[in-house]
């Protein structure tokens, strides 16, 4: 039904897309594109819990703050661990885009991506921090529909296609066609289990002690799922476990590769495991568009190649593929009357559904 108090609302607020990331945040704006992309951080006072920074400057204290202070992750697997926080995060956010954007009071309409393996309490969660932090309505969508919608898939066409979302927390794999998820699957190895068995793989072999920084660092500059042409080398620093002093090492591809070999396996075998519930027409279809690769992890060197190796198919990386999330969050409540079927949940007239 027309509501002429939300209309004249739309004319001066701002329709939001957000990827609620375990790593980072992303926000775009109808018309804007994005317009911020930040780690998903919150330093807060221990005892007052008073937020003292969010977002890249809150990061930058990780593993550096005193006592008093903790930098944590609010998200955890792609789902909300610390519903307080989360809230201060998207309010602050949403407060963001306002200022940037030089408007005050109305409040936006918000479509946040969630996991397609959300439970429904995790569902609400979400919802309910949105609205808490400023949001006028609030909308969920499945961050694989996000991601094709993003990626320019033609989700709302007979003709199937296939995303595979290699994010900090989670990895979507997914097929869609005609506006809905046909088949997905929804595992908790992603960016974060690569950072953590880089590190793993140097303290055992080196005694080498590192953190999550340098981890993710490594990992971006020379990790590879797959072989490269020129093999490359990297200097780690970190602290030795076996004299306790600082430590300076040279580790190469082929090492990291070896170590991220369990996390980008998974990877594949859920990828294979989603093709063969997949039913045989849309399996065709994917055999001629092939799957887009989208999320942070999907600029890992080498990783199409080898999922395009154990699928037979052609693998490629979306363009930008760090955004596709969130932009295609906003652009639903760009065409919202008609690509309103793909979001996961709505809220109405104070019912949850």
């Amino acid at each position: 039904m027309f509501n002429p108090l939300n209309a004249l609302l739309g004319l001066f607020s701002l329709d939001i897309g957000i990827d609620l990331g375990t790593a980072n945040t992303l926000v775009s704006v109808r018309g804007k594109g994005i317009v911020i992309n930040e780690p998903s951080v919150v330093a807060i006072e221990a005892k007052t819990k008073r937020v003292v920074a969010i977002g890249l400057e809150a990061k930058q204290m990780v593993g550096r703050t005193p006592a008093n202070i903790v930098a944590v992750r609010p998200l955890r697997d792609g789902v909300i661990s610390d519903f307080d926080t989360t809230e201060k995060m998207l309010l602050y956010f949403i407060r963001r885009v306002h200022q940037q954007m030089m408007l005050s009071v109305p409040r936006p309409r918000v479509v946040i991506g969630i996991p397609s393996g959300c439970t429904e309490v995790e569902k609400r969660a979400v919802y309910e921090a949105a609205l808490n932090a400023g949001a006028r309505e609030a909308y969920l969508i499945e961050e694989p529909m996000a991601a094709a919608i993003g990626a320019d898939l033609p989700v709302t066409d007979s003709v199937g296609s296939m995303v595979v979302d290699v994010g900090g927390g989670t990895t979507e794999v997914a097929v869609i066609a005609l506006g809905g998820i046909v088949v997905a699957r929804s595992i908790r190895v992603a960016g974060d289990e690569m950072d953590e068995e880089i590190m793993r793989y140097v303290r055992e072999k080196y005694n080498l002690l590192i953190g999550e920084r340098m981890a993710e660092k490594v990992k971006i500059a020379i990790g590879s799922a797959y072989p490269l042409e020129q093999e490359q080398t990297m200097v780690v620093r970190g602290r030795s476990l076996l004299t306790g002093l600082p430590q300076a090492i040279e580790v190469s591809s082929v090492e990291i590769r070896e170590a991220l070999a369990g996390p980008v396996r998974i990877i594949a075998e859920e990828v294979r495991s989603t093709l063969d519930a997949t039913p045989p027409e849309l399996v065709a279809d994917l055999m001629e568009n092939g799957i887009a690769l989208v999320g942070g992890g999907a600029l890992l060197q080498g990783l199409a190649q080898r999922l395009s190796e154990e699928t037979r198919m052609r693998v490629y990386v979306a363009p930008d593929p760090m955004t596709c999330v969130a932009k295609g969050a906003g652009k639903v409540l760009e065409e919202l009357d008609v690509l309103r079927k793909v979001l996961a949940a709505t809220h109405r007239n104070g019912r949850w559904r």
